[in-house]
């Protein structure tokens, strides 16, 4: 059975086991891993995302009466009331009901008519794990929410309402890559996205029988992740004033040297990455499309040294994992992906070595780390979509 399969049928039975009726509406969307373009999207810039085959699923129906709103999670055994009309105090801080909800209130906020519901929620994306699983939770109440009213918007409409439901009821100032890769992903493809014009390419992937695409999940995610997210955020905002510029997409390398007076260390790390990942992702997509996996893979070595040495948010698991993966022999080049301090790495592998380089990887990883990393065989997958019940 389909990671998207599955995970409808344990949000359907969850339902018809907490709300004692059938669902009549369902939707799923992917979580996605970044194969380059990491902390570039809040900044203008262009990332590379791909969905991968692990999916959040939303199902439910129309309560018809003037109760509240009510969400179970599957996963969690937990269920919720909530008032999308409200504020999102009324849920705990970093609450998963605060994603439903805020998403929910988008929707009314545009002045949608949106009936008293009643869903459930299941997912098979990690959270914590960089993987993107808040957008992939986002994105599926929003075409759930839309199959529901009957009604279509458009999709960089809904990646930005799902965006501003993150930002403005989770609390976390995300960018809106993960987002519009949850709803315009398409299989077989990476995802180019020029962050500052919401412009978006297909970009294809290789064959099965050309490369493997691998996610390690280091399985720990360091406390200090959400605050140094913020930090970072903030360096290159500030930097972005002190350089006069609308955004770190109109400066190079040289703007930054010469205004090194102007900048703190922190904020000319931080804008220095920024510049140059812009340009290893623009020229990483040129080179999936022209079938280069060698430069692929050394573009990707570079994105991870300067995630590890400029930006500063990677951590001793990620920096293991990119070490043995670099070691092994057919792997083009791994990164951490995701905001960092944990999570995920990926690495690109020439399928004939693909198992031998994951033993190996994970061996040495427990043996270094002390704790085992999840492996998970990704897949190249289709964004969100509305399904039958």
């Amino acid at each position: 059975m389909s990671t998207h399969n599955a995970c409808v049928g344990r949000a359907r039975e969850a339902f018809l086991r907490v709300f004692g009726t059938r669902a009549t509406h369902a939707a799923s969307a992917p979580g996605r891993v970044n194969l380059i373009g990491e902390h570039t999207d809040y900044t203008g810039g262009y990332v590379l995302p791909v969905a991968i085959n692990l999916r959040c699923a939303a199902v439910g129906r129309i309560t018809y009466g003037s109760g509240p709103f009510r969400a179970h999670a599957a996963d969690l055994n937990q269920t919720i009331e909530f008032d999308p009309r409200g504020t999102p105090d009324q849920l705990p801080r970093g609450h998963w009901g605060r994603y439903v909800a805020g998403v929910i209130a988008g929707f009314i906020g545009r002045g949608w008519d949106v009936p008293t519901i009643e869903v459930s929620v299941a997912t098979d994306v990690p959270m914590g794990g960089g993987l993107s699983s808040s957008a992939a939770l986002e994105v599926a109440v929003a075409q759930f929410v839309s199959g529901i009213c009957g009604q279509e918007i458009d999709p960089r409409e809904e990646a930005l309402l799902c965006q501003r439901a993150e930002q403005a009821w989770a609390g976390v100032p995300c960018g809106v890559m993960d987002q519009m890769a949850a709803i315009m992903s398409r299989e077989g493809h990476a995802l180019l996205i020029d962050c500052r014009t919401m412009e978006t390419q297909h970009v294809p992937m290789p064959s099965e029988s050309d490369a493997a695409l691998v996610v390690f999940n280091t399985n720990v995610k360091h406390a200090l992740a959400a605050g140094e997210y913020a930090r970072r955020r903030a360096a290159c905002e500030t930097a972005t004033r002190a350089l006069g510029v609308e955004s770190l997409r109109d400066v190079t390398l040289e703007t930054i040297d010469a205004a090194s007076s102007a900048l703190s260390d922190h904020e000319r790390r931080c804008a220095r990455h920024v510049v140059t990942e812009n340009q290893r992702t623009v020229t990483a997509a040129d080179a999936l499309r022209s079938g280069d996996l060698a430069e692929f893979g050394r573009l990707m070595s570079q994105s991870h040294a300067s995630l590890r040495d400029d930006m500063r948010v990677s951590c001793q698991e990620l920096d293991t994992l990119v070490e043995l993966a670099s070691a092994c022999e057919g792997v083009y080049g791994a990164r951490m992906t995701g905001a960092g301090f944990g999570g995920c790495a990926i690495a690109l592998i020439e399928p004939s070595k693909s198992a031998s380089a994951t033993e190996t990887i994970a061996a040495g990883y427990r043996q270094r780390c002390g704790r085992d990393c999840s492996i998970i065989p990704a897949r190249a997958s289709a964004g969100a979509c509305c399904v039958a019940v």
